[in-house]
């Protein structure tokens, strides 16, 4: 009983030297979470959050997101905790449904190395073709009208 009441007592007493720093609102408990989750130091989340790493190490170590919580990471599409398998790349997502509806919504991100130029040759026609470096025609069409001496290629 004394040590509450000794605790309290210092509390009123730093409030009342205003030593006493505002408490975290839900928000930047929010982002410490997720920022914690990606793996984000305690110094730079106070950096961004505007707040004391020493109030982002003492939050996290109540909330268990310690140096435990490198053993996790967040899926980038939905948020669940998906455990790190020592010795094995860490996971992104934790399910194909969540890696595909990411890739679909961010199709920005998609690094797309194997694009070709060329020029078709039944109708002389500039095209791309993603994977394929052997490609000769623009479209089936052209392909048919070339392959089986027909007049018209594809419709430009």
């Amino acid at each position: 009983m004394r040590t509450r009441q000794a605790f309290s007592l210092q509390s009123v007493l730093r409030q009342t030297l205003g030593l006493e720093e505002n408490s975290m609102t839900d928000w930047q408990r929010e982002q410490i979470r997720i920022l914690r989750l990606q793996g984000v130091s305690y110094v730079k989340i106070g950096e961004q959050l505007g707040i004391s790493d020493n109030t982002v190490r003492s939050f996290c170590r109540r909330s268990g997101l310690g140096d435990s919580a490198k053993n996790a990471v967040a899926c980038k599409q939905c948020g669940k905790l998906i455990k790190i398998i020592p010795k094995q790349k860490p996971k992104k997502f934790c399910s194909d449904a969540c890696r595909t509806a990411w890739w679909k919504s961010h199709p920005e991100c998609v690094n797309r190395k194997a694009v070709y130029a060329y020029t078709c040759a039944c109708c002389g026609r500039h095209f791309t073709a993603y994977g394929n470096n052997h490609r000769r025609y623009c479209s089936h069409a052209c392909y048919i009208a070339d392959r089986f001496g027909r007049e018209r290629g594809c419709d430009e």
